[in-house]
């Protein structure tokens, strides 16, 4: 492809829109210095993708843009575009079908970037995946400048070797083998992520279902201590229930006796004395029958009390055995899914593997014919 015009508006010295068209193949751009000779170089670089300000001459890619002068106030943003002929149709993917490929790039002040395809919005990395092995970029051979004839005179046998795979097209195979190779590793790094997930997650299942059965297990052997303790706390009140009535009938039995004693006493002055005697010992043991009913009264309700305390437990164990069996089934379902992303995963690579050998079949058949020629 051959550049055609520079486009440039609010780009460093060219603060107006101006275009600077190329006549032939190769151009020589001359002029005293401060002209803006380095200022186009720079512009073509730009937009080709140069990500660093260091490379334009500048702190921050918003340096680009026109900062204004005594005559001149500055811009908001800076704008370049280069336009190609490809009657030739060199252009790669679906830009061969046109004429003249356009791109363009704009910054504003805030640091935004966007770039564009014949005025269409795209990535950097379209950009720079159109230009692949074209020999054109921000850094190729194509834009000469000075002593860059010295640095390539004195270039290393790989620096050499990077220029020709450049010129020859071999650079484009290259970078999609790497891509492909990188993409299958970050696979495989993936499926090996997944296997260890699912072995800590199976790790994981193992440990809760076996708190599960330990559960399960303290579950069955607390409902029959209830029931043994409900059947003790029966037969206790059972128990309290039978020697409360017997205290009550002794309690009867005392006062008939009583009854008897203050019957007698009106009819015999003479027993008086000893049925009062009798009396008071009926009267004590009264008290006593008193005192051992309350005390078994006292006791039936601290048994009822306890019975509430036990049935509070087994409301609170059922509601943790229903939260256990949901992380039991939360874990099973996140296990299926991780199993069905390492399917997904080893379906990818084995999808990218056929890919990966046609590229490397092009690439030696490519050296085979530069080393040919």
């Amino acid at each position: 492809m051959r550049l055609k015009n520079i486009k440039l508006a609010g780009f460093k010295s060219f603060v107006d829109p101006t275009t600077v068209p190329f006549q032939s193949n190769m151009t020589a751009i001359v002029g005293p210095n401060g002209c803006g000779k380095s200022n186009v170089i720079d512009a073509v670089r730009w937009v080709m993708g140069e990500s660093s300000a260091r490379h334009l001459r500048g702190e921050s890619m918003t340096d680009v843009i026109f900062n204004g002068s005594t005559s001149r106030k500055l811009v908001s943003r800076a704008s370049i575009e280069l336009v190609f002929d490809n009657s030739e149709g060199r252009a790669a993917g679906e830009f061969a079908k046109f004429a003249e490929i356009a791109v363009k790039r704009e910054v504003s002040r805030e640091g935004q970037s966007k770039y564009f395809l014949n005025g269409t919005s795209c990535r950097r990395r379209d950009v720079t995946d159109l230009f692949l092995g074209t020999g054109l970029g921000p850094r190729s051979y194509a834009i000469i400048e000075q002593g860059m004839i010295a640095r390539i005179v004195e270039a290393k046998p790989e620096e050499l070797r990077n220029y020709v795979e450049e010129a020859a097209g071999v650079s484009k195979y290259k970078e999609r083998r790497r891509e492909t190779e990188s993409r299958i590793s970050r696979t495989r790094d993936n499926l090996d992520r997944l296997d260890d997930l699912s072995d800590e997650l199976g790790r994981q299942l193992d440990r809760l279902k076996q708190q599960a059965d330990a559960a399960e297990r303290y579950k069955t052997l607390k409902a029959e201590s209830r029931k043994l303790e409900s059947l003790i706390l029966w037969y206790q009140q059972q128990d309290q229930k039978d020697k409360q009535k017997s205290i009550l009938h002794s309690k009867s039995e005392c006062q008939r006796y009583l009854d008897q004693l203050a019957s007698a006493l009106s009819s015999n002055e003479g027993a008086r004395v000893k049925a009062l005697v009798a009396r008071e010992d009926a009267n004590q043991e009264l008290d006593r029958a008193n005192t051992a009913f309350y005390t078994h009264a006292a006791t039936l309700s601290r048994l009822e009390t306890s019975k509430e305390s036990y049935h509070e437990q087994i409301r609170q164990l059922g509601a943790n055995r229903a939260r256990i069996e949901t992380e039991i089934s939360d874990l099973q379902q996140l296990i299926v899914t991780d199993r069905n992303e390492g399917i997904t995963a080893a379906q990818r690579q084995s999808t990218l593997s056929p890919e990966l050998e046609k590229i490397g079949t092009d690439l030696e058949a490519i050296e085979d014919s530069i080393r040919n020629s």
